[in-house]
C-alpha cells in the first residue's frame, strides 16, 4: 500500500463522499458520519443559506417550496456544485468530529478513477474551503478492493466492478496500483432515471426519483423469481394526459427490456476493458475471477450476466455497500 501524507504521519479520517450518500470513518472509530449526500439551501442559487443537510433532507426532496432548494453537491460521481460540496464537507465533518478547528485535520477523500485534473481539483478546493487542513484523493476502485479484502498490494492482477450510484467502474489491480480502469457515468442513480424516463414516454405517467428509486428495488427483486415478468407493480404520480393525480400499474415484463439496457452497458465495458490488459494479468482474472462492490452491486442480475458475458466466476463482495469506506478506513490504519 502505497505512503499517504509522506513524511507528515497519518490522515485523521476518510470521506467516502458519494452520489447518493457520504460515510466518514476514522481508524479506531469505524463509522463516525452516514448520511444521504444532500443539501436544502434557501435564497439566490449564488449565494443561498444552507438550512440542513443529509438524511433530514430525503424526505424535502421534490417536496420543497417558497425558496427553498434541495442540492447533491455530486452528479455522475463527481462534483457539480462547489459551495453545496462545500457546506455538504463541513456538515459532514463537524458531525462526526464536533465545532473543533477543522484546519487540524487531515483527510483522505475517495475519487473516481477517470476524475479530470479539474474535477479533482473542484473536490480538492471545496475540502479546503470546507475548512478541512492537507487533502489527499484515492481512487475508489482501489479503496474498494482494498475493502473487500482484495490482495492488490501482491504481484498478480486482481479485478473489481464497482457499482455506485453515480458511477459504474471497472479496475484490474496490481502491486499497489490500478493497471487499467473504465467507467460508465451513471449508475444506479441512471436506472432509477431510465425506469422514470421509460412511464413518461411509453405511458405519459410521471413520478419522482424516489418513487423511482424504490420501483427499482421492488422490480430487481421481483425479476429474480423466474415468474417475474407476469407480476404487477404499482406506481403513484401524475397522469400526463389529463394531469392529475394517478396509480398505474405494469406487469414487470414491461420493464425488463429498460433493466436489460442498463445491465448490458455494464458488460459491454468489462468485457472492453478484458480485451486491453496483458495476457499474465487475463490469466490472474482467469483463475481468481471478478469481485463486485458497491451498493448498486446487489442489482444481482448484473452478477449473472456479467459472469455469462466473460465466462469468469463473479462473485458480490461481503458489506458490498460500504467496501470503499472500509477500504478508506484501512488507508488510515497504514
Amino acid at each position: 500500500m502505497r505512503r499517504l501524507f509522506p513524511g507528515a504521519g497519518k490522515a485523521d479520517f476518510a470521506i467516502d463522499f458519494g452520489t447518493a450518500n457520504t460515510r466518514v470513518v476514522s481508524a479506531d472509530g469505524g463509522v463516525l458520519f452516514d448520511e444521504p449526500s444532500l443539501c436544502c439551501f434557501a435564497g439566490r442559487v449564488d449565494a443561498g443559506e444552507l438550512v440542513t443537510a443529509g438524511a433530514a433532507v430525503g424526505p424535502m426532496q421534490e417536496r420543497a417550496s417558497g425558496d427553498l432548494r434541495i442540492v447533491r453537491p455530486l452528479h455522475r460521481g463527481v462534483l457539480c456544485d462547489i459551495a453545496a460540496a462545500r457546506d455538504y464537507l463541513a456538515y459532514a465533518v463537524r458531525s462526526s468530529v464536533g465545532q473543533r478547528r477543522l484546519r487540524s485535520f487531515r483527510a483522505i477523500i475517495g475519487v473516481p478513477a477517470d476524475a479530470t485534473n479539474a474535477e479533482r481539483g473542484a473536490l480538492l478546493t471545496a475540502a479546503s474551503d470546507a475548512g478541512l487542513g492537507a487533502v489527499e484523493l484515492l481512487t475508489e476502485p482501489l479503496a474498494a478492493a482494498w475493502g473487500a479484502g482484495l490482495h492488490v498490494d501482491h504481484p498478480r492482477g486482481s479485478m473489481i466492478v464497482e457499482c455506485g450510484a453515480g458511477t459504474t467502474e471497472a479496475a484490474v489491480l496490481s502491486l499497489g496500483g490500478t493497471c487499467a480502469t473504465a467507467s460508465l457515468r451513471g449508475g444506479g442513480d441512471a436506472l432509477d432515471r431510465a425506469i422514470a424516463d421509460h412511464l413518461h414516454f411509453q405511458h405519459k405517467f410521471l413520478i419522482g426519483m424516489n418513487t423511482a428509486e424504490h420501483a427499482k428495488r421492488d422490480i430487481v427483486r421481483m425479476l429474480q423469481d423466474q415468474a417475474a415478468p407476469a407480476a404487477r407493480t404499482r406506481f403513484k404520480g401524475r397522469d400526463l394526459v389529463n394531469g392529475l393525480p394517478a396509480a398505474l400499474e405494469l406487469p414487470i415484463g414491461d420493464l425488463l427490456p429498460v433493466v436489460e439496457k442498463h445491465v448490458a452497458g455494464i458488460t459491454r465495458m468489462v468485457v472492453n476493458m478484458l480485451g486491453d490488459i496483458s495476457p499474465e494479468l487475463s490469466r490472474d482474472i482467469h483463475d481468481d475471477g471478478i469481485v463486485m462492490t458497491g451498493g448498486s452491486a446487489a442489482i444481482n442480475l448484473v452478477r449473472p450476466a456479467l459472469a455469462q458475458a466473460t465466462g469468469l466466476h463473479v462473485a458480490l463482495a461481503p458489506n458490498n455497500a460500504y467496501c470503499v469506506a472500509n477500504g478508506l478506513q484501512k488507508a488510515l490504519l497504514h
